[in-house]
Formats: structure tokens, C-alpha cells, sequence
């Protein structure tokens, strides 16, 4: 293992280290793998293609990670409990609801930034990060699926896709269950589509509640670069889509 005082600093287009030499689970960061080097579309890019993925707060350096076991999201395994179900269903008959995909993409990310991850002060989407994902989001590979009622934006998540390996990063609700709806609607496209499992980075008892599980990573990278070469996801979402994933 690493020890506390080793950790590479990446310079300028410096390439990340092997996923495999990260922070150990007996370590005081598990997962970190390096700080320093760019922030941009390219590097994220080259980041997501070996499952590393930025995660720091205001005033430190870009710190990447690679956590190990990772937690996924088997969409076939998803758990759409008795509530959700119901409240997706009232929310497909309202014509005040709907999903919208891309509308609102640098939207959804300040609103994540208001929304910390467990365990965690204040918020990791510091105006740096909302600058680099929305460059990605430009060359079209990282993706907002959103909950809109009457007219406003309530809830929603972003994703990162390379091919038909899906990254999620982070939810949002200023309203019950929008984070929920709209993570069932990215789970509705991405069974459609065959895609096999959603990134979730980290565990919570939220995710599993889900459906969501720790495997090893390895296990996880080697699926993830098997899709990566696929034709990428069709970002719409149709009412048999919704209809498959309720029934």
C-alpha cells in the first residue's frame, strides 16, 4: 500500500497511474490515486476511459480517485419499490411532468453543487469541475436527465457515457422522489439499450436501496472498457421505455 506521504503529482499532460497503485481500504484516503494535472475535457476524458474520476473541494488541487470495491448498478437489477412505482405512474399521467434529457445540463450541475455527498462538508462541484463536465457535455458525452414540473426544474442527475459505459456523478430533488424518477428514467434508457451496469462510484445505503452493489474493481473496469468501444446511447427517452421498466 501507498503510504500517506506517497501520492503521485500529476504535471501537464501527465498520464494518470495505474488504478492499481490508489489508496488502499487501510489507507486515510481509500481510492486516492494522484493529485495535480489539468482539469479539463480531455483529461476527464482520459480519466473515465480507466475508471478515475475527480473529487475535491474548494482551495485543494484536482484529487483523483479509483476506489476499490466500486459500487454499481445493475439496470436489470434495479429495485423500483411499491412507492416509486406509483409515484411514476401519477407522474407519466400528469401533463405537468416530464423528463427532459440535455435541456438544462449546466443547471443540473449547480443545483448537485448545492446537494453534498454523504459524509462530506460543503460541495466537491466547485466552479472548476461545473467548467470541465460542461466542455464534456459539449463533445456530448456527459449527459442530464431532468425532472421538470410545471415548468420548473425539481430534480435530476448527470452522467458521463463513453460508448455504452455509463458514469453517474451526482443527484439532486428540491421536491420528494425527483432524484428518483429521474434516476429510473436513466435506468429505463439504459435497459433498452442493453447497457449493462451504471457507475456509482462510492456506496450509500440510498444506492443500495436501489439495487445498487459493491463489486471488485477490476470486475468493474473490465465491463466498463467492453462497452466503451459501442456505439453510443440514443439520449431520448420513449413511453415504452417507461412502460418496460414498470412492467
Amino acid at each position: 500500500m501507498p503510504s500517506a506521504l506517497h501520492l503521485p503529482w500529476l504535471q501537464e499532460n501527465d498520464p494518470f497511474p495505474p488504478v492499481e497503485t490508489a489508496w488502499g481500504e487501510d489507507s486515510p484516503m481509500p481510492g486516492l490515486l494522484a493529485a495535480g494535472g489539468q482539469l479539463n475535457a480531455d483529461s476527464l476524458q482520459a480519466a473515465y476511459r480507466d475508471g478515475i474520476f475527480p473529487w475535491f473541494s474548494p482551495g485543494q488541487p484536482p484529487l483523483w480517485w479509483s476506489p476499490d470495491p466500486r459500487m454499481v448498478l445493475y439496470p436489470e437489477r434495479f429495485r423500483l419499490h411499491r412507492s416509486l412505482r406509483k409515484t411514476i405512474k401519477a407522474f407519466m399521467r400528469s401533463s405537468s411532468c416530464a423528463i427532459r434529457i440535455n435541456s438544462s445540463f449546466t443547471q443540473v450541475m449547480q443545483h448537485c453543487a448545492h446537494t453534498p455527498r454523504s459524509g462530506q462538508n460543503g460541495t466537491w462541484i466547485v466552479p472548476s469541475i461545473i467548467s470541465a463536465y460542461s466542455a464534456l457535455h459539449a463533445r456530448g458525452l456527459a449527459h442530464s436527465v431532468e425532472t421538470w414540473v410545471d415548468g420548473q426544474l425539481v430534480g435530476g442527475l448527470y452522467c458521463v457515457a463513453l460508448g455504452r459505459a455509463v458514469y453517474g456523478e451526482s443527484m439532486f430533488a428540491h421536491q420528494r422522489d425527483a432524484s428518483k424518477i429521474a434516476l429510473a428514467a436513466l435506468v429505463a434508457l439504459c435497459r433498452q439499450q442493453g447497457v449493462p451496469q451504471i457507475d456509482c462510484q462510492q456506496a450509500t445505503g440510498h444506492l443500495a436501496s436501489l439495487g445498487g452493489c459493491e463489486v471488485p474493481r477490476a470486475q468493474f473496469l473490465a465491463l466498463a472498457r467492453s462497452q466503451q468501444s459501442l456505439p453510443a446511447l440514443r439520449w431520448e427517452l420513449n413511453p415504452e421505455d417507461w412502460q418496460a421498466l414498470l412492467d
